[in-house]
């Protein structure tokens, strides 16, 4: 069975109002920009993008679950989830598919609660503080993992 051409872009809490929530840190681009870039530097590479954003952390958990049969790696902004949720970790986890962590923010510069990321240690990729742009610097890392 050949191996799927085809990412998850998983975008948590708030993050639909990138562009318009606090532009000094997140910038101004949105989330419809986030998963364009996405979408234009997986296909460098042959892959194609399915993004889901949510405000509720269980729609975030049944696209992971899902993404076990028909994508080849994960690519997440967790939002607030990062600092918080032990279940979202266990989901990334348990799929077993390749995970990059991506942040918008340097997270290790702001408040303290965000220095703790339960995604960290089921990640193979980490990017923060690079702004939108650490999207397609943590996608095109992932896919040079997922090449071998």
């Amino acid at each position: 069975m050949t191996a799927p051409r085809r990412i998850l872009l998983v975008n948590g809490p708030n993050l639909n109002l990138l562009g318009v929530r606090e532009p000094g840190i997140y910038g101004h681009e949105t989330l419809a920009d986030v998963e364009a870039l996405v979408t234009a530097t997986a296909a460098e590479a042959g892959y194609e993008v399915r993004a889901v954003q949510s405000n509720h952390e269980g729609v975030l958990l049944d696209a992971i679950h899902a993404a076990r049969e028909d994508c080849a790696a994960i690519v997440i902004n967790p939002g607030g989830l990062t600092h918080t949720s032990v279940v979202l970790r266990d989901a990334l986890s348990g799929v077993a598919l390749p995970v990059a962590e991506v942040h918008i923010s340097d997270v290790l510069a702001r408040e303290p609660f965000r220095h703790h990321s339960y995604v960290a240690d089921v990640a193979v990729v980490h990017v923060t503080g690079q702004g939108v742009a650490g999207y397609a610097d943590a996608t095109r890392r992932l896919l040079t993992t997922l090449a071998g």
